[in-house]
Formats: structure tokens, sequence, C-alpha cells
């Protein structure tokens, strides 16, 4: 599983296009490899569980900080959300780095909807929704070779009103096993009618991250567009 973030001998597609990662990931005695082992921490296995803890201290944190600008990454995406929707009047931006998807699955190839779409807890969706089978769901085709298959929302059946006011980025990297799905996640918003912008690094000319893209080489260069985009659209 680590040489999806540390390699071009990843189990994805684009995999050999990986060129950024700052050592050789695919060597266990590589000294940048064992750096960012020894960086990764425990985690609940129990998303729902994590998901209810984030939403707990959430707001007591953001009435303590004042409006915040959220940023988040892979498993992260899913707190970006819940607390966008929870707590959007503190919420001024929204930036999801890879979030975790495909929409309606934890990354198994289900045949049913786990949960609400983006995340395993429903957001205020309009009209309401209390339980995953009442969101329609629809097949998508993958637009093109390298692109996955699966369910997104069903256009025109439900909204997410509290984002109305929340500028959104979604980002991708070009290496990573995310850009086989992140257009997905892409289309549930466009489809629940929420504005936002989404990003494919190579589009810009940035080429050859990974996952672990904030770790890599031309990290600078990834935070610079983000950077841009935010003054864009936030001050």
């Amino acid at each position: 599983m680590i040489n999806n973030f540390t390699s071009h001998k990843g189990t994805y597609p684009n995999a050999e296009k990986h060129t950024q990662w700052p050592g050789n990931g695919a060597d266990p005695e590589d000294p940048v490899l064992f750096q960012f082992a020894a960086s990764q921490v425990e985690y609940l296995a129990d998303n729902e569980t994590t998901q209810r803890l984030i939403l707990d201290i959430a707001r007591p944190l953001l009435e303590k900080t004042g409006p915040a600008i959220l940023v988040v990454h892979s498993q992260a995406g899913r707190y970006g959300w819940l607390i966008s929707d929870s707590c959007y009047e503190s919420v001024r931006g929204l930036v999801a780095l890879e979030p975790s998807g495909p929409p309606f699955t934890n990354g198994k190839n289900a045949k049913f909807s786990e949960n609400y779409g983006l995340t395993d807890f429903p957001l205020h969706f309009d009209p309401p929704v209390s339980h995953p089978s009442e969101l329609e769901r629809e097949w998508r085709d993958a637009p093109e070779p390298g692109k996955r298959s699966f369910w997104t929302l069903k256009e025109h059946t439900r909204t997410l009103p509290r984002f109305r006011n929340i500028p959104v980025l979604i980002v991708t990297a070009e290496a990573s096993y995310h850009h086989e799905y992140d257009y997905l996640t892409h289309e549930f918003l466009t489809r629940a009618g929420v504005a936002h912008d989404f990003i494919s690094l190579e589009t810009l000319g940035i080429h050859g991250n990974g996952h672990m893209m904030m770790m890599e080489k031309n990290n600078l260069e990834i935070a610079s567009v983000l950077a841009g985009w935010l003054k864009k659209k936030i001050g």
C-alpha cells in the first residue's frame, strides 16, 4: 500500500507517472521513506466514530478561533464536508486535497450506497434525508481511459444549501490513485448545486505528483496554486 504514496510502482493506472516523491519510495532503506513512515500515526478504523468525534469538537473549536478556512486531505476530506455543513456560518472556505472517495463508498466496489455520498452522517440536504437509501444514485461510466466508473448523485434530486456561500476547491494530482475518481466527487457537488472549482494539477502544467503532494519536491508550486485561489476567492 505504501507504494501508492511514495513510488512509481503503485497498483493503479497512473502510478508510472509519479516522479515528484523526494526519495526512492520503493527502497525500504531509503531515509526519506523511513521518515515518512515514522511520521504516520494511528487512526480509528471506524469512520462513523471518527466523524462523530470530529463534529463534537469542531463547533467549540471554531467558537474559540473565529471564522476559518479548512484545508483537508484524503481521509480528512469527509471532515471538511461535515464541518462546513454543520458550522457553515464559521467556514470561510474549503480546500479539499484528494478528499476521501469516490462517493457512496469507502473505496470498495460496492453495489449499494454505504453512506450519504460524501460522509457517513447526513448532511443538510434539501429535501432532507435521514438514511442513505433516500439519496438517489446514478451510475457514471468512466468518461475516458484511466478514470473509474462508479456511482454519483442523480441530477436534480437533492441540493446542499449550506454550502451556498462557502468557496470550495477540489485538487487532484496527475499520478495519484485519486486521479481515477475525484471527478466523481466533483460531479456529486455539481449535481448537489454546490458551486466549486475542480483542479487537476496537470492541467496547470504541474506533473508527476502523487497523493502526498504536500510532501513532494514541487510542493511550493502547489502551495502557490492554493494561495492564489484563496486570494481570488476569499481575499
